[in-house]
């Protein structure tokens, strides 16, 4: 059954303990009351007394967690001629539900429209309706001096440190190399963070009509012309493009074994880079594009795709407990089934994106802890901790301490629950992950020193939530780049000039003029000359020889003879 919504008017920001819990930070599990007041960790110990008008909040036998942070989500996005239904109210309701106290989501506006102004958008459509705390990448669709300006000005005014490039979706949001460089240059220079989504987008263009070309529409095509191989490359080439900029990179939504892995090569090299894989991709796979039904096979549609290989999921989790990667996310972008069915006869024109902001914490408890793959301190680490040091609000976030923001959990890994769309808080009506029953409840959510969410349901306000600056020159992220850089400088060779003979050119080259199509000439030698070479020396394949004109026997008289056993030996009864 759907928890009862209580919207309400905004609590005051009163005096809360909670007992008898025992707290995780992502380095340590500890026995401890936490005392909070005026939205903030002001104690944390144990035996902590309250006072009459404390509220207290009894956690024994239970964790006291960071309130998870959830990296990427599209709330409300212009998208394929639609909007994704879950917009900042809904899709904040939804996090708060599962266990996410704060989310980041993307401005990402079309070419030619200034981030800057896009920017100012997504922060009105935000204000009004987000329940819970939240900041802001910025995506650059296009490249100009202006948009590097506008980066400037979003970084040292508006409180962005990360900007996301595309790789794919051509003609809308994609980038070319050349410009993907000069973003990360930028970025690099403004000690920003730089994203990308690692497609190849001129394979998935061909191959995407390849697929309509042979009468394949349904999603299973969507998942035929973006093979892993694709994602692979393209996270290849990333890296490589950063690497070379000396620019820290954030690769977002790691879906597949392939771009996992060059993440983990790349980090083992010494580059700085992280990866994040979804809700998704580490709960379940891709084999739903080839279901039978259409409105199964669509709703899972979202990109890069799942992965029909069901080890994947296993896989990807392994590298996130192991340090491989390092965040996840749910790239929360939800639509109806009628939206979906905007490419009923086409799979072209499926919106993507899946759900995952309520479920990603209990997915990744269920996946990674209750499967023993991961500790409660690593679960703590992959769902808050090192999304808020990468993106600079740690302590503020992602941490139980005095100073802290008071964005707590109180979870009970021993509760189960079932997850479905019939009961979820999202406005879709379809839910990825329909049936799977998981381990670990958030029994009790604080966000921002109140209780959102408790035994009676949720306490929601619209509106209430606070944006969050992101910092750039993050000291999780660029502790080491500047030594880094330093080590890696190219180094001149100190040396005796050459004092040596230098040779003469026959023909000066800037004097040259080369056509590629330029017929050999003739001289009144009788020669044919061609054009000399690009670098003005004589062309080698240039001869006398010559097969035209008049031969020096010509005037002779030759003798015949007949021959009877030619070279090979005689012919005899072939033809």
């Amino acid at each position: 059954m759907a928890l009862p919504i209580h919207n309400v008017e905004l609590r005051p920001q009163g005096k809360l303990l909670i007992k008898g819990g025992k707290c995780v930070n992502e380095d340590r599990a500890f026995e401890a009351d936490v005392y909070i007041e005026g939205g903030v960790i002001k104690e944390v110990g144990q035996n902590l007394t309250a006072s009459s008008e404390c509220k207290v909040i009894d956690a024994t036998g239970k964790l006291i967690l960071p309130g998870g942070i959830d990296t990427h989500t599209h709330m409300q996005l212009p998208f394929m001629g639609t909007f994704a239904i879950d917009d900042f109210y809904h899709g904040t309701k939804a996090a708060i539900a599962g266990g996410t106290t704060m989310i980041i989501d993307f401005v990402l506006d079309q070419r030619g429209v200034s981030p800057l102004q896009a920017y100012d958008k997504w922060r009105a459509w935000a204000d009004e309706k987000v329940c819970c705390d939240y900041a802001f990448h910025v995506g650059i669709t296009w490249w100009s001096e202006e948009v590097a300006k506008d980066m400037e000005v979003l970084v040292k005014e508006k409180g962005i440190n990360s900007f996301k490039v595309f790789q794919a979706y051509k003609d809308v949001f994609m980038l070319d190399d050349g410009e993907i460089l000069e973003v990360f240059k930028k970025t690099k220079e403004l000690s920003a963070i730089a994203q990308v989504h690692a497609e190849n987008g001129h394979v998935i263009d061909q191959k995407s009509q390849q697929m309509i070309d042979l009468g394949i529409t349904g999603p299973e095509g969507h998942a035929m012309c973006r093979p892993e191989e694709v994602e692979g490359e393209a996270t290849y080439r990333a890296i490589v493009l950063a690497n070379q900029a000396r620019c820290p990179l954030y690769v977002v939504h790691v879906m597949s074994k392939t771009a996992a892995n060059f993440v983990a090569d790349a980090k083992k090299k010494g580059h700085v880079v992280f990866g994040e894989p979804t809700a998704a991709s580490l709960g379940t796979d891709g084999t739903s594009y080839f279901h039978s039904c259409w409105k199964e096979a669509a709703a899972h549609v979202t990109s890069p795709p799942l992965r029909p290989d069901p080890s994947t999921p296993g896989c990807l989790m392994n590298l996130l407990a192991n340090g491989d990667l390092q965040t996840t996310s749910s790239d929360n972008c939800t639509f109806t089934t009628t939206q979906k069915a905007l490419g009923k006869d086409d799979f072209r024109k499926i919106p993507n994106g899946v759900n995952g902001v309520e479920d990603r914490m209990s997915v990744i408890w269920e996946k990674g802890v209750q499967s023993g793959k991961m500790d409660a301190c690593r679960f703590v680490a992959v769902t808050s901790s090192t999304a808020a040091k990468i993106f600079n609000i740690y302590p503020k976030k992602g941490h139980i301490g005095v100073g802290s923001d008071a964005d707590l959990v109180v979870w009970d890994p021993e509760a189960t629950r079932t997850i479905s769309a019939k009961t979820h808080n999202h406005a879709c009506d379809f839910n990825i992950f329909e049936g799977m029953e998981v381990h670990g409840v958030p029994v009790v959510v604080v966000s921002g020193g109140r209780v959102v969410k408790d035994e009676e349901g949720l306490h929601l306000t619209q509106g209430s939530g606070q944006f969050v600056p992101t910092p750039p020159n993050a000291p999780y992220v660029y502790g080491r780049v500047a030594l880094r850089d330093q080590a890696l400088a190219p180094q001149k060779v100190d040396r005796e000039a050459y004092d040596g003979p230098v040779i003469e050119l026959a023909t000066k080259v800037e004097e040259v003029t080369v056509c590629e199509s330029a017929p050999p000439s003739v001289a009144n030698d009788g020669i044919i000359h061609r054009p000399p070479t690009r670098g003005g020396g004589r062309n080698m394949q240039e001869s006398s020889f010559s097969f035209s004109g008049d031969q020096f026997d010509d005037s002779k008289q030759r003798n015949s003879s007949r021959v009877s056993n030619p070279p090979g030996g005689k012919s005899q009864g072939l033809w």
